[in-house]
């Protein structure tokens, strides 16, 4: 559970700062501030944890950095806690992530990078929550996303300005390294390189003790391991449904808004005519009329017009007023005048003389009242129920607002308020294998397990057909479970960990022997338990890298072999402390890379990136240093309570 945190807080900071996702926008809500006594290193504090050069980290942006976090953790770890994220230093890890951002930031300041608000702009229509139906930014859904996650215009604003800020600091320092070709040989060759080993494994559990722990032993084992049981953070959420058909009932037009309807909306039901034509257009009126001459003979008028290196286009359906607006009103006489098939008289416009062909004509009759009236209808039906809908989703957020609870709205739109069992973050019942929350609660869950108690939200469900109000009834942290209730369980982690320590120990001792120029198989025969003889290992790095592009897990024994030197052998535990792993590399292949292989460009290319990597690395460190940092530990430890729940 732990490795996956460090993973992820413990990574290079270097360039990938300046392309990772925005602080803010990551967060799901805004958490509030943290002890606030305006005093830097006071009783409580202060109100800052950092100050880079003279701009100051706020306790609430290292409390929304470690929300950030823990979402974006989740994505892997689901029952992940803020106190399982906070183990470790996981704190100052992410403090170190926020500081060394604002340094590039400031230092880009001094540097003279400025970032236009045009660009910010740009940067916030590419923001996928801020998008609607219709893929483009949406000013409703922008204010919409912003008010539910607590987040400020200005907020988004500066913090986008600071990430581009950032980035055009970065991305140059790694852009652009190029290695010399006998580095990339060496490195091509490693790449096609064949090992060959032998892999031995110890199950821990055939070096179990006999007797069974006591009950002072299994104490002391959960005193010391407690962060071994913690239950998942559970919440209980209580809903109500509801879709577009609680706003119909007020959605009936009148006779009256129809006939208002028709006699508004007059000229569209009127009889109309459009014509599509093809036109030719010429400089004068002379060379128009023996055009015409030419196609009163028989001659088509393409063929007349390619005659005189001209051509011919063909309009888009227009009615009288169109073609007016589009050429002259000349034009639109003359081809409103003319019949079907026939090129109407020359007619005059500012671009020349046109010759139109007239190739269609589609009338429309007048439609009367009687004839609209269904779908006159239904277009008002339509916008009064959008109109009721809109309506009552903002009463039920004034409500809410105002401080009405969850069941007297609910009891207001006559719905059913239902509540689940305990929920854990991945959605799933608590202690329930195989039960999940209601499939209508999956896109609110993140935000149920970020909510207060008893403070309801309104969330749209499927592109706005249907609804959710919804809060959290009841908090059970995330804690050590009572030994009482999982004694079995720590009795069986103990006698693992025991076995497990005897087991290494063996392992050691084959490695000892096999160092000493003992064969893995004699050594692990020395051990006098039933194991299963050492098995040989030969692979190449290219079926190694076949694996992992597969999706595969690569076995860890396998990984470790092709990380050591020839000739060695390795102990390694097993995922769980379920066994140990005997490896032992007895040869290594290097490929044969000749100088015009293909394979050079693309280790060039490899080397390059890391080495960039290298050199933002160092210019962050250079910047850090510049700039100036300075921490105050009273204030991270106060934020760290909050965030755990402590005092």
């Amino acid at each position: 559970m732990f490795q996956s945190i460090r993973n992820f807080i413990g990574s290079k900071f270097g360039a990938a700062v300046a392309l990772g996702v925005l602080l803010l926008i990551a967060v799901a809500f805004a958490s509030g501030d943290v002890a606030n006594t305006g005093s830097f290193g006071g009783v409580t504090g202060g109100d800052r944890v950092a100050m880079v050069g003279d701009e100051r980290v706020d306790n609430a942006t290292l409390s929304q950095a470690a929300t950030s976090t823990l979402e974006r953790v989740r994505e892997t770890e689901p029952t992940m806690s803020m106190k399982g994220l906070l183990a470790d230093g996981g704190l100052e890890r992410i403090l170190d992530e926020v500081v060394d951002r604002m340094a590039i930031a400031v230092f880009g300041k001094q540097q003279g990078i400025i970032v236009s608000d045009r660009l910010i702009d740009s940067e916030i229509t590419k923001i996928s929550a801020f998008r609607g139906a219709d893929g483009k930014f949406s000013e409703d859904n922008f204010r919409q996303a912003l008010r539910q996650r607590g987040i400020s215009e200005k907020s988004l604003r500066d913090d986008l300005e600071q990430s581009l800020a950032v980035r055009q600091v970065m991305i140059p320092a790694n852009f652009g390294a190029i290695m010399p070709n006998e580095l990339a040989m060496r490195y091509a060759a490693l790449l096609s390189e064949t090992r060959e080993g032998e892999i031995a494994v110890l199950p821990s559990m055939l070096f179990a003790a006999k007797e069974k722990p006591s009950d002072k032993e299994i104490a002391a084992y959960y005193a010391a391991h407690g962060k071994d049981f913690i239950r998942p953070e559970r919440r209980v959420v209580r809903y109500a449904s509801f879709d577009v058909n609680v706003a119909k009932q007020a959605s009936t037009p009148t006779e009256a808004e129809i006939a208002s309807r028709y006699k508004s909306n007059a000229a569209q039901y009127q009889a109309s005519e459009t014509r599509q034509a093809s036109q030719l257009v010429v400089p004068t009126e002379a060379a128009a009329n023996v055009i015409v001459e030419e196609v009163a003979r028989g001659t088509s008028l393409e063929a007349a017009a390619k005659a005189k290196g001209l051509s011919v286009a063909m309009l888009t359906p227009l009615d009288r007023a169109g073609l007016t607006r589009q050429s002259s009103k000349a034009v639109s006489d003359a081809v409103f005048s003319a019949a079907r098939g026939g090129v109407a008289s020359p007619a005059r416009s500012p671009l020349g003389w046109h010759l139109m062909r007239i190739d269609q004509i589609k009338s429309v009759p007048a439609r009367t009242l009687d004839q609209v009236r269904g779908e006159l209808a239904k277009q008002i039906a339509q916008e009064k129920e959008t109109a009721a809908l809109t309506s009552m989703l903002e009463e039920i957020e004034e409500e809410f607002g105002s401080g009405a609870n969850l069941v007297e709205v609910a009891k207001g739109l006559e719905v059913e308020v239902i509540k689940t069992e305990p929920l854990t973050t991945d959605g799933k019942i608590y202690r329930k294998p195989g039960a999940s929350a209601p499939p209508i609660l999956e896109s609110v869950l993140q935000t149920a397990f970020v909510m207060d108690l008893e403070e309801p939200q309104l969330a749209i469900i499927d592109q706005a057909a249907r609804f959710v109000i919804f809060d959290v009834t009841d908090i059970a942290a995330s804690a050590p479970a009572p030994l009482a209730e999982i004694k079995d369980d720590v009795q069986a982690a103990y006698i693992l960990d025991k076995a497990s320590a005897e087991a290494r120990k063996a392992a050691e001792r084959v490695q000892a022997e096999v160092r000493k120029g003992t064969s893995l198989r004699k050594a692990m025969a020395s051990i006098k338990k039933r194991l299963l003889p050492p098995q040989p290992i030969r692979m190449s790095r290219p079926q190694l890298m076949q694996i992992q592009q597969q999706g595969e897990g690569v076995p860890e024994p396998i990984a470790l072999m092709f990380q050591m030197a020839e000739g060695t052998v390795k102990v390694q535990a097993a995922q769980g402390k379920q066994a140990w792993f005997i490896i032992q590399l007895r040869k290594l292949e290097p490929g044969k890379i000749e100088e015009d292989d293909p394979s050079l460009v693309d280790a060039r290319r490899d080397l390059g990136r890391i080495a960039g990597d290298e050199y933002a690395q160092a210019l962050q460190r250079a910047i850090r240093s510049q700039v100036g940092v300075e921490k105050n530990k009273a204030a991270i430890k106060a934020v760290g309570n909050q965030l755990g729940g402590g005092s």
